[in-house]
């Protein structure tokens, strides 16, 4: 098997190789003026550049990395420089990847379609950015000590919600609910406050959309259609699950690894958050309207004065940071202006990029996650390559920081972190135990920390200004927050529009709780264990016990506690690994499961508190009992107890099937 790093290697050295794709006609060629070479080193941006290049970089890509197929399409200049199809869209089939037919989910990408209804909206006077969204809906958003959400806040992600899964996607339509109903059931709590935390929220962009068709008057799916996809001539576009018929046969099938068998269509029931399905020619045409400030061909589908708000309106939370415009990631690079957003459903991953003072946009999509998930870092890797190819900027002239220095902020950013968009109220925070992400310190005063690098290892971040860190191997900058000298809050430039990472409180801090949670249950499994086998031990000598009727009770409730204990966690390691091994289960497939968890659980966890700490108080009374029997029953009422405050603290004694 080639390993991970090879494929990054193997990038590097074929990028200028060449290799077969399918090709559809472009509809222009590139101006004479991007024929001749750059006088800053660039490539020229033309169709037969480009097609050599992708047609090195992405083959190979998609040979090492496991990857059925891939769709690539650049724009400039108000046309198609080139689109390009690789791979298979159906493995089983050989069925290749047609640039110009093929539809691949979008994913998030979605988003900006829903956005993009939102700002038509705002232009008509019919929804206003900064108004309490509960003007629009027929449901009411609870303030968060008397501070209402805006519209503004859910372009930006920062109404402040907590992450929301239940019923997030299914393979199975029966069991799609309407997004309308998912939106009322139930509001994710809202943990942080409005338009001070980036946090990723699905729940937001549904919102967006109920919104949308509310103040419309039409469908979600209506509108779209009318209002984005007809006027962009977007004629292989739609939002609705399942495809329409006419659209079923063009549609790629989606992989795990392309040497594995297909998977099943994906369906997200927050439609206006990444229902979507495109093709490269269309996805095209939409970044030539964005880049055109609201024109496509002559006809608007937003004001130009609106669609520069749209791209403009960044909202700062660390200066020096990527920002998140009004729907678009601000993915900044060689001092030029980038309008930016990715996608990802379990199968399809996206990204776009819009280069806005350049008129050059860029979008590729993957229908596999590949081998360790590396499309994720792909798409990334690709942009950053394209960039410095054909749009590069002044040469690098970052400082240092002097390395005593370096190695003292190092140091103060050690330590566990938690990103912000996540669960907090729900069982799911206990995933969050062992997800915590570690930031430690390299043997030069480095910084280590993720997000890792397209070779999965976790970058190395030297420090360029005071507490400012560049990746060495990337344009990625990390920067952190500074109150009072520490450190409290940071970001990295490819996640700062919608994702920090704050200080995980001591009390949750997986560095001291995850060894005493694992003492604790290995305490618990030992006793649990050496029950029967002391039974049988005593059976096989012919030792009688020697306790009293109450002691002896109590020394047997004490093993029956362990092994219900342990038995509790178990199920809920079964429950959750269940969820996320199919997302389809994130629904009420998974409630049983989760209904005897939760009961188990609130039974043995205190159950076993009050058992272990009534067996300690007999041992400790008695004068018969060794000082080993009186030390574990002591160790097993701290284990108990630790396991209940690990089931309190990360709410796996909570009777709720919302998450």
């Amino acid at each position: 098997m080639r390993s991970v790093t090879g494929f990054f290697c193997a990038l590097l050295a074929l990028a200028m190789a060449t290799g077969h794709a399918q090709e559809a006609p472009p509809q222009t060629q590139a101006n004479n003026s991007a024929d001749r070479q750059q006088s800053d080193g660039a490539h020229p941006l033309t169709r037969d550049d480009v097609n050599n290049w992708l047609d090195g970089y992405v083959p190979v890509s998609l040979e090492m990395g496991d990857i059925a197929g891939a769709l690539v399409v650049v724009v400039k200049d108000g046309e198609i420089l080139t689109q390009r199809g690789y791979g298979y869209a159906d493995v089983a089939e050989k069925k290749p990847v047609d640039a110009s037919e093929t539809l691949f989910r979008l994913g998030s990408i979605g988003k900006l379609f829903t956005w993009t209804a939102v700002m038509q909206l705002v232009e008509q006077g019919k929804i206003d950015l900064d108004a309490d969204i509960n003007t629009y809906l027929d449901f009411e958003i609870p303030d968060r000590k008397g501070e209402p959400i805006t519209m503004r806040n859910l372009m930006q992600h920062v109404p402040g919600f907590e992450e929301q899964l239940r019923n997030l996607m299914t393979r199975n339509g029966d069991d799609m609910m309407d997004y309308e109903d998912l939106l009322k059931r139930w509001t994710p709590k809202r943990i942080f406050a409005p338009g001070t935390t980036p946090a990723y929220s699905n729940y937001g962009a549904g919102l967006a959309g109920y919104v949308v068709q509310r103040v419309s008057g039409m469908d979600y799916e209506d509108y779209l259609q009318r209002y984005i996809f007809q006027p962009l001539d977007m004629d292989h576009t739609t939002s609705r699950q399942p495809l329409p018929p006419e659209l079923q046969p063009y549609m790629s099938k989606g992989y795990s690894l392309a040497s594995q068998k297909a998977n099943g269509f994906e369906f997200l029931t927050q439609a206006p958050a990444g229902s979507h399905a495109s093709t490269a020619g269309d996805m095209a045409n939409f970044m030539i309207a964005h880049l055109q400030r609201g024109e496509f061909r002559g006809r608007r589908i937003m004001k130009a004065d609106t669609a520069e708000e749209m791209h403009s309106s960044e909202l700062t939370i660390i200066p020096g940071l990527n920002r998140m415009k009004l729907g678009f990631f601000e993915t900044d690079i060689n001092g030029r202006n980038v309008s930016n957003h990715a996608g990802d459903t379990v199968d399809f991953h996206t990204a776009l990029y819009m280069f806005m003072d350049d008129n050059v946009g860029f979008f590729v999509a993957f229908n596999s996650a590949g081998r360790s998930s590396i499309t994720a870092f792909l798409r990334q890797t690709m942009y950053e390559d394209f960039a410095d190819r054909y749009l590069p900027g002044p040469s690098n002239t970052d400082g240092r920081v002097d390395p005593e220095t370096a190695a003292q902020h190092a140091a103060l950013m050690a330590g566990k972190w938690q990103s912000s968009r996540r669960s907090q109220s729900t069982f799911m925070h206990a995933t969050g135990l062992m997800g915590q992400t570690t930031v430690s310190v390299g043997p030069n005063g480095e910084l280590i920390a993720s997000p890792p690098g397209l070779n999965l290892k976790p970058r190395r971040w030297v420090e360029i200004e005071p507490f400012v860190w560049r990746d060495t191997q990337s344009h990625q900058k990390l920067v952190a927050k500074v109150v009072d000298g520490k450190p409290v809050r940071y970001g990295v430039d490819m996640y700062a529009p919608v994702v920090m990472f704050d200080r995980v409180p001591w009390h949750k801090n997986e560095s001291w709780l995850v060894p005493l949670l694992m003492a604790s249950l290995g305490a618990l499994a030992l006793t649990a264990v050496l029950w029967p086998v002391a039974a049988l031990i005593r059976r096989r000598y012919g030792v009688e016990r020697t306790l009293e009727p109450a002691a002896l009770l109590s020394h047997r409730l004490t093993r029956i506690a362990a092994v219900a204990i342990l038995a509790a966690l178990y199920l809920w390691v079964f429950t959750i690994s269940r969820m996320f091994a199919d997302f389809s289960n994130l629904s009420a497939a998974s409630d049983p499961f989760l209904l005897s968890a939760q009961i188990f659980s609130a039974i043995a966890f205190i159950g076993g508190v009050a058992v272990t700490a009534g067996n300690a108080w007999l041992v400790w009374r008695s004068e018969d009992r060794s000082w080993f029997a009186k030390l574990w029953s002591t160790v097993l009422v701290l284990s108990a107890l630790t396991v209940l405050y690990v089931g309190f603290a990360f709410h796996l004694v909570r009777f709720s099937l919302y998450y």
